[in-house]
């Protein structure tokens, strides 16, 4: 499946014109424009190898390996970073892999800055993730609540941003109950592990074509009341 399939399902833009596709999907199905993608990681439980000590011990205390995506408007992955040991945070997976690097050194051709709609200051395009990231003109998270109140206008663009980034969520829950593996302690072996997670997030895109099942996904009301999906009734890992 990995061989087969990836090059052509785990497709990470690469042009201009490719990023401003994905962006032109968040701008018209989520109201949240010059978007990139949504970025999270999911911990995939797993038996403890040998002679690792608490190395894929996580913070939710179980034995797990992360699962990096980054994820379109419609709940695709573009791209997958799979295997960094549990005791890793999202912030730290995402500094040390080459998705950043790319997008720093500027060779992913990401859209010049441009005005959002009824404004003519430019704007930079960035992928929206949430607190754990470190905040960078490619990407963008939540104003924080710990030190002062909110004005309207940053707790309207909260509000934006979260319901952008519910889309990785969303992506998780729906590969999870795909293939409830996922929902599981893994008890083969590192690496397997590692290429059965690939292969399930392939399948995942190649099945997207194939619709989602009703109330699998959060959805909105007409006064914009979130209801859960049904995925969020599963082991949340």
């Amino acid at each position: 499946i990995i061989d087969e399939y990836a090059d052509e399902q785990l497709d990470c833009p690469t042009t201009t014109e490719g990023w401003l596709a994905v962006a032109e999907k968040f701008a018209v199905k989520w109201n949240f424009h010059n978007c990139l993608g949504a970025l999270d990681g999911k911990h995939v439980a797993i038996k403890q190898p040998p002679k690792s000590g608490t190395l894929y011990h996580n913070y939710k205390h179980f034995f797990s390996i992360v699962l990096m995506a980054l994820v379109d408007a419609d709940y695709r992955f573009l791209w997958i970073d799979v295997g960094t040991p549990g005791s890793h945070s999202d912030a730290q997976i995402w500094n040390d892999c080459e998705l950043q690097d790319l997008i720093k050194e500027d060779k992913l051709e990401v859209p010049a800055d441009a005005p959002l709609p009824g404004s003519e200051d430019p704007i930079p395009y960035a992928i929206v993730g949430d607190d754990a990231f470190a905040l960078r003109k490619y990407l963008i998270k939540p104003y924080g609540r710990t030190r002062r109140v909110l004005t309207h206008a940053e707790r309207v663009f909260n509000y934006r941003a979260s319901r952008a980034r519910r889309v990785v969520e969303n992506a998780f829950g729906i590969l999870a109950n795909r293939f409830q593996c996922l929902h599981s302690t893994m008890r083969q072996e590192t690496k397997t592990v590692i290429a059965i997670v690939s292969a399930c997030c392939i399948l995942h895109n190649i099945l997207r074509s194939l619709g989602i099942p009703k109330g699998m996904v959060d959805e909105e009301d007409a006064d914009h009341q979130v209801t859960p999906g049904a995925w969020r009734e599963g082991p949340a890992l």
